[in-house]
């Protein structure tokens, strides 16, 4: 559901992939003799992942790690799951925020040398309408929403099929947050969203949580992908959608690889980009839905907490 926001950041880095030995090969060590616990997996992910800077040709650039094989599957969808509770594969991308992870059956590695870059979710809106109320309501919600709450939320939506309104609702309850108000409208938003449950879900929560403290607010949700609702956003159709930073300032920048994991410096860089389009960037939340690879928690590599652990020897 994310293909937009997989691989568009650092196209400059593609060249790692030179670095990248391992991929499709058969060879490497057996299962049996000592080595790099990498050596010894299969990593599974969609086609592109050999020569993506932030899937293989990352891991082996940044950590590296040289796998035994790799299997083409999907992005961290049904494929890469099935395979991974079949043990086609030993390791395999599922996304930071996925609803997988509320099952208990996979341990998601942590990125403990920080190759992904900062995709923390981040309100981005018209600079006319970010009065000093809105901004703070925004800039409040965003700093209590964690990674663990978009995988709860992603449940809700993916196998509770919850609708947006109500997962939000029950999350802005859950954190004393109004989602109602009487008296005279302190002014209107128009609150998009992105083609993704996820997406509006939070732009759903955003806009409760506005509506609570007196706004009129319209939704406008699934507009589709970021090449649709970032003209959308320029041309005043929607005011303010829920974003992720480093996603978009290569969206804005065309891929010039200015992101970096620093969510902060992320969102400054992004600034002086939207700036002169009289957009705004408010403050990035903890929340993060990125690239991120697991093992499955009963399999032989369920005890590694770490990315990092598969360079040792087994």
């Amino acid at each position: 559901m994310r293909m937009e926001r997989i691989f568009v950041l650092g196209a400059s880095m593609v060249a790692l992939a030179l670095v990248t030995t391992s991929c499709g090969s058969t060879g490497g060590p057996s299962s049996s003799s000592p080595g790099p616990i990498a050596s010894k997996m299969t990593l599974g992910g969609p086609p592109e992942c050999p020569t993506r800077p932030f899937c293989e040709a990352g891991l082996t650039s940044k950590y590296g790690l040289h796998f035994k094989a790799f299997k083409a599957l999907d992005a961290g969808g049904p494929l890469t799951k099935s395979a991974l509770d079949r043990g086609d594969i030993d390791i395999g991308l599922i996304f930071s925020s996925d609803s997988a992870y509320s099952t208990g059956k996979y341990v998601q590695l942590e990125d403990d040398k920080h190759l992904q870059n900062a995709d923390n979710v981040v309100p981005v809106i018209k600079t006319a309408k970010a009065n000093a109320d809105v901004t703070a309501l925004l800039n409040e919600i965003d700093g209590k929403l964690t990674t663990q709450d978009l995988i709860s939320l992603n449940k809700s939506a993916d196998v509770d099929k919850q609708d947006p309104d109500v997962i939000a609702k029950k999350w802005l309850m859950d954190h004393s947050y109004a989602t109602s108000a009487s008296g005279a409208s302190k002014g209107t938003l128009n609150i998009g969203a992105l083609n993704f449950p996820e997406s509006a879900i939070i732009a759903q929560i955003y806009g409760q949580a506005l509506k609570g403290k007196g706004y009129t607010v319209n939704f406008k949700l699934n507009l589709g992908s970021r090449e649709v609702v970032e003209p959308a956003l320029e041309r005043g159709d929607i005011d303010l959608f829920p974003d992720y930073a480093a996603t978009e300032l290569e969206f804005q920048n065309k891929g010039k690889g200015e992101a970096t994991p620093d969510a902060t410096a992320t969102v400054a860089k992004l600034n002086t980009y939207l700036g002169p389009k009289n957009l705004k960037a408010l403050d990035a939340s903890p929340a993060v839905d990125q690239n991120a690879f697991a093992v499955l928690k009963s399999g032989k590599y369920g005890k590694y907490t770490k990315l990092s652990d598969l360079a040792g020897t087994a």
